[in-house]
């Protein structure tokens, strides 16, 4: 991880750029995969199987005898761990339901907003280099909970045309049926424009690599709705010297080792914090399966030293990262001072792994610096709210002459007449 001293904020917008692909290549290679798989639906999506997955599928579907041996795959105790997850994702998201409030706003005039779950949603699950099961709870408990009536989950086989067992247990907890055996921007594009096996949905979610998350922005150019650019995982941990060098060094491979792309980034004011922290991740690394992958994120992060805590939380409101990590004693003291974050965790013993599977708050964030103006997933993300207004004959009257004239000043009287043979009628019955 190279180190930047004090840095100048006029470098900072370039000290958080993260790694891309080339545009032009990316952009050119995903719309031909969206228009082959839009014009060829299931063939095209057994091509990209064989292509990418290497594996030739004889069916895209997952069927009902996958489902239940998986069921008998998964030991005990991960199916506790899942259920326990399930349970404070499942309280912290049923918790966000909002029950319509009737605002009398004037007399005779009433309005309200209802929230109606998304009819149909697709949730893309990574399961390339990890079978992200994690990220179905997160999708799927608040779909669930939002009244979703349709909710279709594509992530990518393996070599041998199976998908995870933790994967199909966990979309099987849930209450996930229609599971189909595809991966990359072949799945959004199925999920977009609908194909023999996939069903077409009305909003995508899920995060995935650079290819997913471009076939989600192009796609969303052609009316699907999507939940945010969603790309390869980062984190950014801010530690004074309170910190602990072996936590925070833990937390930095632990978003490193999800991709060659990912970014993690070490803010501190402390000198002393780095040499102790480059020490924890010589030695972490080294213990870990996917160290080569971690390795590789490492060459595309940075550390960054500042004279106070302070400069490094405006720091990490410029990077706006998917995850802060504020690794300190006093991390509360900053909370108020937080503007651009995805989510946030507080103090020592606040790891990212927290979120990202049982803690109860939502994993699935805006990367790249769209945390500027993206929020996470939420039950939000998976309704729409409709707003209903409800007026009397007195409400008509009390607020009919001030529409009649600003209906008139805008020289739309068909707006104003609407109000007018109204306000007339009642007048005739006086």
């Amino acid at each position: 991880m190279k180190l930047y001293k004090n840095p100048d904020k006029n470098t900072w917008e370039t000290l958080s750029t993260r790694a891309q692909l080339d545009k032009t290549q990316l952009n050119d290679t995903v719309t031909t995969i969206l228009n082959e798989v839009k014009e060829n639906k299931d063939a095209a999506l057994y091509k990209y199987a064989e292509l990418f997955d290497k594996v030739k599928l004889k069916t895209l579907e997952v069927t009902q005898s996958e489902t239940e041996n998986a069921n008998n795959v998964i030991s005990e105790e991960l199916k506790k761990a899942i259920e326990l997850a399930k349970d404070n994702i499942e309280r912290f998201h049923s918790s966000q339901r909002e029950e319509p409030t009737i605002i009398e706003t004037t007399k005779g005039v009433q309005c309200w907003r209802k929230s109606v779950g998304i009819e149909k949603v697709g949730l893309y699950i990574p399961g390339g280099t990890a079978p992200l099961f994690s990220t179905i709870l997160m999708l799927g408990i608040p779909a669930k909970v939002a009244g979703c009536k349709e909710i279709v989950l594509c992530t990518p086989p393996d070599s041998e045309g199976n998908v995870h067992p933790a994967i199909l247990y966990t979309a099987n907890l849930v209450g996930i049926t229609k599971i189909c055996k595809v991966g990359g921007a072949q799945a959004i594009a199925a999920m977009t424009y609908g194909t023999e096996t996939v069903p077409q949905v009305y909003k995508i979610f899920g995060p995935g690599n650079q290819f997913v998350t471009k076939a989600k922005e192009l796609v969303q150019q052609q009316g699907v709705a999507i939940d945010m650019p969603a790309g390869p995982s980062e984190v950014l941990v801010i530690a004074d010297e309170t910190a602990n060098p072996s936590f925070v060094a833990a937390d930095l491979l632990s978003q490193a080792e999800h991709g060659t792309d990912s970014q993690v980034i070490l803010v501190t004011n402390d000198v002393t914090v780095i040499e102790k922290v480059n020490l924890e991740l010589e030695k972490q690394l080294n213990a870990l399966p996917r160290k080569e992958i971690a390795a590789k994120a490492l060459e595309n992060s940075r550390t960054m030293f500042f004279s106070s805590v302070e400069e490094c939380v405006e720091f990490s409101n410029v990077y706006a990262p998917e995850h802060l990590i504020i690794a300190s004693e006093n991390a509360e003291a900053f909370i108020d001072k937080i503007t651009n974050a995805g989510s946030v965790f507080l103090g020592n013993y606040s790891c990212e792994s927290a979120g990202d599977y049982a803690s109860g708050t939502n994993h699935t964030l805006p990367t790249y610096g769209y945390a500027k103006n993206y929020s996470g997933v939420s039950l939000d993300s998976f309704v729409k709210k409709i707003t209903f207004q409800k007026l009397s004959k007195e409400g008509i009257q009390n607020i009919g002459n001030a529409i009649e004239l600003m209906a008139a000043a805008e020289g739309l009287q068909a707006h104003k007449n609407a109000v007018t043979i109204r306000l007339n009628t009642i007048n005739n019955l006086i």
